[in-house]
């Protein structure tokens, strides 16, 4: 028999894992961090429909090592060039009964994190179809660490984060939520992913997956010892995974930093997920846009033409509709005039006005209202150098969907537009699936690899978490999965520290279509006393903070203007700002109090920083050692006036301009709520 232990650590030697059985034959692991163990005896197994459990009674047949050290380039991003370095331990486990059934675990060892997941070659004990019941792979915390989380919620991740001891997470509160037809949360001490923490020695860690293939969604349940145990979403059927051998799960992972904003910086997740898989990509481009959107959000127009009432099509605030030519004609003289390239029409096709309705099928992704000629928009935009954003709205009928993608995509195609948001705001069809189960989770798959065959880009909303698929498919650009800027539209809305928050949390799956830029903060004109609870200052630093290679400026263009017609002066970040790096680099953070990011525009010498802050001022240093050593730049500050707070008087701004180098060290100062902006262009 072989060595029932084997460790296989980081290439810097910091980080290591070791694998050892029980003496049961139970598979199991800690994580050790420097001098600290960070992960304790931690078990492995699954129980499957028909089938005894595989926990117990296994033995080590084969060990086999490699390390690879390599860097890739992404198509899009946050860095030019990505290092994937790591050691791998692959530990081939058999049983010892007539079964003989076999498992092997891959752990592969980064100096950022760690990754390990389960295959399962073709084999006759487990030839059939294979129906997972539960996977019981376990991470046992060695303390009550700080946590930031949201809930388990089979169908959503829009929600504020928490902050609590790990025993203390308990999303009772969010009980209400069930009573939607988009909500499910099963287990009330439970999380979904990412999770991330703080231990009392500083360590931090981030509980995720990486590379998400026909399986289902992963959330993470709390026992009373303290261990995080994973809860699958289930199927209608209450089944968890139904899959045959040959098979490979998720990669389970585990980010591992003394710093928040090595969090951040990690590219762990994309690393554990299959090369570029597209040949020719000089199609994708990233960008920002505008779009008929926001103002449907605070009441200004409709999505809908018209209201269905008792089979019959009744006026109902048909002058109210948004995505008409002569509206969207305007949005694109916005464009061409401020340089911005994409332009996205919501509420262009049939169907709104049956939404909420129990019929099946009212959208066919192809028919434009009477009052939006589709073919003049696309040319319109196209004479004035912009990029027309197609819009596919689901309301959750992703059955229907999959029976329309060819003609949907074709269309679009013919058009030549190559950018879709799509989105399921609503319960998913077939009834009884969620959006985070293998169901679906095949689906969002599908939609993201017929689009690449049509050339298209695709921008999820109500999504399945990101887990490094862009590596892969980098058609797949940016999705929400996150409470948004909508919410503070019509709700209560986010805490001015949300945005201190999703840096090390939400964003750490990757790009995160959050919508900022709203300068007519309070809306006072449509609102009932909502309002985004930010500066304006704050608004410009989000577009560095919050990572997407498309980012939209999100607030109606005329709020985007002075009285006299002219371009608001903070609106000029915007217009310069890039959404494709070179560099990024999170300079100081404390999670959920400020952050302060810094990124290097791509194939170019400017740098762009932003820095924002909860509902407490605050000050803080920066040391601008990331600009080139030997150049002078002009640094251009969109920072907070003297007077501004996000409630009391968030539109109070100033603009500074100064010389600066590498060895200039900045005071920002934030108001409560606040941030600051700035781009850095070499002289």
């Amino acid at each position: 028999m072989m060595n029932k232990l084997s460790t296989v650590s980081s290439p810097d030697g910091n980080l290591s894992v070791t694998f050892s059985l029980s003496d049961s034959g139970n598979p199991q692991y800690t994580v050790q961090y420097g001098q600290e163990q960070v992960i304790d005896t931690s078990g492995l197994g699954f129980e499957f429909q028909k089938l005894p459990p595989l926990k117990e009674g296994l033995q080590i047949s084969s060990i086999e090592r490699r390390s690879v050290d390599e860097t890739w380039q992404p198509v899009w991003g946050e860095q030019k060039e990505v290092s994937n370095h790591y050691n791998e331990l692959l530990v081939s486990l058999k049983e010892t009964d007539d079964r003989e059934r076999v498992v092997k675990l891959r752990f592969r060892v980064f100096n950022d994190g760690i990754g390990f997941r389960y295959e399962f070659p073709a084999q006759k004990s487990m030839d059939d179809s294979l129906f997972i019941m539960n996977e019981q792979t376990e991470f046992a915390l060695t303390g009550d660490h700080t946590s930031w989380w949201i809930p388990a919620d089979y169908d959503s991740y829009e929600y504020n984060y928490k902050q609590t001891k790990v025993s203390d997470i308990d999303a009772s509160e969010f009980a209400g939520e069930n009573e939607r037809v988009d909500r499910q949360i099963d287990n009330f001490n439970a999380a979904n992913t990412p999770i991330t923490m703080k231990t009392e020695d500083g360590v931090y860690l981030s509980f995720h997956e990486a590379n998400l293939t026909d399986y289902a969604g992963m959330t993470l349940g709390v026992t009373e010892d303290l261990k995080l145990v994973s809860e699958l979403v289930p199927w209608a059927d209450g089944t968890k995974v139904k899959t045959k051998t040959p098979f490979s799960t998720p990669w389970r992972t585990i980010q591992v930093s003394k710093s928040p904003g090595a969090l951040a910086e990690s590219f762990l997740l994309q690393n554990l997920n299959e090369p570029n898989k597209l040949d020719d990509t000089s199609w994708i481009e990233p960008m920002k846009y505008t779009g008929i959107w926001w103002e449907m959000h605070i009441g200004k127009s409709n999505w809908r033409l018209k209201e269905a009432a008792e089979g019959s099509f009744e006026d109902q605030g048909g002058s109210k509709h948004g995505a008409t030519t002569e509206n969207a004609k305007r949005y694109i003289d916005f464009n061409n005039r401020a340089d911005i390239k994409g332009f996205l029409v919501e509420g262009w096709n049939t169907g709104w006005e049956y939404w909420g309705a129990d019929s099946v099928g009212f959208f066919d992704f192809t028919t434009p209202y009477p009052d939006f000629d589709l073919q003049e928009v696309v040319d319109y935009a196209k004479t004035n150098n912009v990029a027309l954003i197609g819009h596919h709205e689901t309301s959750g009928q992703a059955a229907h969907y999959e029976t329309r993608l060819d003609t949907a995509f074709q269309l679009y195609h013919d058009l030549g537009i190559h950018h879709v948001k799509t989105g399921y705001a609503g319960g998913i069809i077939p009834k009884g699936e969620y959006h985070h189960g293998q169901w679906m989770v095949r689906h969002y798959r599908k939609v993201v690899e017929k689009a690449a065959e049509y050339q298209i880009g695709i921008n999820a909303h109500e999504p399945i978490k990101g887990t490094g698929l862009r590596r892969t498919y980098p058609n797949m650009m940016t999705r929400e999965g996150v409470r948004g800027m909508e919410y503070n539209a019509w709700s209560e809305g986010m805490p001015p520290g949300h945005t201190t928050i999703l840096p090390f949390t939400r964003v750490l799956s990757g790009p995160i279509d959050y919508t900022p830029g709203i300068f007519d903060i309070s809306f006072d004109e449509y609102s009932d006393g909502e309002q985004v609870k930010s500066t304006l200052a704050n608004q410009l630093a989000l577009y560095v903070v919050l990572y997407s290679p498309m980012q939209m400026a999100a607030d109606l263009p005329e709020n985007y203007l002075t009285d006299d017609g002219d371009f608001h002066p903070m609106f000029q970040f915007i217009r310069d700002v890039a959404v494709d790096w070179d560099a990024s680099h999170v300079l100081d953070a404390k999670i959920g109090d400020y952050v302060v990011t810094a990124r290097k525009e791509k194939g170019n010498s400017t740098w762009f920083l932003g820095a924002v802050t909860d509902e407490n001022e605050r000050t803080v240093e920066v040391p601008l050692d990331f600009l080139d050593d030997g150049k002078t730049y002009n640094a251009t500050i969109y920072k907070d006036g003297e007077n501004a707070h996000w409630e009391e008087n968030p539109t109070d701004y100033e603009i500074n301009t100064q010389e600066v180098d590498s060895d200039t060290v900045l005071e920002l100062w934030m108001a409560p709520g606040g941030g600051t902006a700035i781009s850095f262009e070499a002289m």
